[in-house]
């Protein structure tokens, strides 16, 4: 869920979340204009457009596939408050070890096949299959079965308890439901001709080049969209998208790097950035060596200037994480995520040579600028000490995501932005999730991910989420290096702009005015 959140950053909400805002940031008075055509800019070029590969993020596909499949639910980034949109309820009456998924009645997907419980069920069951390598499997693993009840009846037996499954449902494609039978003709097809009931239809893709979406004339919530048209672009270099945006080639940008916003700041575009705890941290893989072993994990993070970093590879734009969550959260508390001390972690890099033990790690990267840029920020920074040493591999995507799913690496980096805790926290770092990037298997930390998850009880979630940080801070999993900046940057003369979960933009509340 890095600059790649299947290798990912994270993303931000206007309008319900917290957000920053520069130039013409004040959304006109009255009614959204209709018409027009907006042309917007992914971060990631998609490989399929099954809903099962996409990344429900605003780094991965998320405006995408918010656009051909619409969405279940959505929440609120800062309030966390659930609004239905397909579904008209999630209901549980046992403390979230089940649940009945309510849907609006007569619901059609654009080959006419009904969107109704068989439809969702059948979605479902596809991404917990582990053969189907979503990367939403850490959400739809909490499915232990569904049950089609009625045409709009879904229900749903949990393999844990958790009452927060709604905010698992809106960061993952569970929230994305395709036609059945569109999926059964097969995935060439399918990519020809995706079939959701969203509000947007695709008219063409040329790969590495652009994605064009229609207006769907029978999406259920008229007069939404309020567009007729979106151009969908990927750009992956950071320093193109901002230039695409100022160029005047584009109307709203997708973003993950603070030095980019700060950009688009300065020259007068507006920013909205969703305001989350966690982030990016270089993942330490507790499987093997030399990280199986907890004092090699405390040396490197130890030794490693996450400041220093933010000014080598950020302009010192980025925010650091100091604790797991933001002050404003009602989970947060003092809890430092780890602190700089050279001379500590010299001190282990030799007690661990002595033993015939020195840190040799190869750090697995993506070509992506700034993720590579950190790896190699932490490899100058450790050639300092004696010991140790740093080898950076560079993969593009298609060769990391391999070596990433088989835990094949000794040090890399993810993200984990929490919002909701449950969300992220258990997927990623429970022993039984299989999210578990770090490998860690820590009773403590095990127990009171479960306590925090199934707590109904703010203060019983908060004292549980309380112990999280102490284990996360005690074990070393990783160095958490940059809170993620879930955002877009934009012109003025695009308006309505709305994210929920991992910063996933709503195509159908956007409406261009002043062109």
């Amino acid at each position: 869920m890095i600059a790649l959140c299947a290798a990912l950053l994270l993303v931000g909400a206007c309008g319900s979340g917290g957000s920053e805002s520069a130039g013409a940031a004040v959304e006109p008075a009255g009614d959204p204009v209709g018409g027009g055509s907006a042309r917007t800019v992914q971060v990631r070029e998609p490989v399929s457009l099954d809903p099962a590969v996409l990344a429900n993020n605003w780094v991965g596909q998320a405006l995408l596939g918010n656009a051909i499949y619409g969405t279940l639910l959505v929440d609120d980034p800062e309030s966390l408050e659930v609004e239905y949109k397909l579904a008209t309820d999630l209901a549980t009456t046992d403390g979230g070890a089940t649940f009945t998924l309510s849907l609006r009645p007569d619901l059609t997907f654009t080959d006419g096949t009904p969107l109704d419980a068989r439809a969702v069920a059948f979605n479902w069951d596809r991404l917990r299959d582990p053969a189907t390598a979503s990367a939403s499997l850490p959400q739809a693993s909490q499915v232990a079965s569904t049950e089609v009840v009625d045409p709009t009846t879904v229900k749903i037996t949990m393999a844990a308890a958790n009452p927060q499954f709604a905010h698992s449902i809106a960061a993952s494609a569970l929230n994305w439901i395709a036609s059945p039978a569109a999926l059964g003709k097969g995935q060439e097809a399918f990519n020809s001709a995706p079939v959701g009931a969203g509000p947007f239809v695709l008219t063409e893709w040329r790969r590495q080049d652009r994605i064009e979406l229609d207006r769907n004339p029978g999406y259920w919530d008229a007069p939404k969209p309020y567009l007729d048209h979106i151009t969908l672009r990927t750009v992956s270099d950071v320093n193109q998208r901002t230039n695409v945006l100022v160029g005047g080639a584009a109307d709203l940008v997708a973003e993950s790097s603070w030095s980019a916003l700060a950009r688009a700041r300065e020259a007068g575009y507006v920013t909205d950035i969703v305001r989350e705890g966690g982030g990016q941290y270089i993942a330490l893989n507790a499987r093997r060596a030399p990280f199986d072993d907890v004092r090699a994990r405390r040396a490197v993070a130890a030794a490693v200037d996450t400041n220093a970093i933010n000014d080598a590879v950020f302009g010192g734009d980025a925010e650091v994480p100091r604790t797991l969550f933001a002050e404003s959260s009602p989970f947060f508390a003092d809890i430092p995520l780890g602190d700089h001390d050279p001379d500590e972690a010299q001190r282990l890099f030799d007690e661990l040579a002595a033993e015939g033990k020195p840190v040799e790690f190869t750090f697995t990267t993506t070509s992506l600028v700034e993720i590579k840029s950190v790896a190699e920020a932490v490899q100058a920074q450790l050639s300092a000490f004696d010991n140790v040493e740093v080898n950076v591999e560079i993969l593009d995507y298609a060769a990391f995501m391999p070596r990433y799913s088989g835990r094949d690496f000794d040090a890399t980096i993810w993200s984990a932005g929490v919002q909701e805790p449950h969300t992220t926290l258990w997927s990623s770092f429970h022993s039984k999730s299989p999210g578990n990037v770090t490998g860690v298997a820590d009773p403590e930390l095990d127990a009171a991910l479960d306590a925090g998850s199934a707590g109904v009880d703010l203060g019983e979630r908060k004292a549980a989420y309380d112990t999280v940080q102490e284990r996360l801070a005690a074990l070393d999993l990783g160095i958490w290096y940059m809170r993620a900046a879930p955002s877009v940057m934009r012109t003025g003369d695009i308006h309505g702009v709305r994210m929920y979960g991992m910063g996933s933009p709503l195509p159908e509340e956007l409406w261009l005015a002043g062109r």
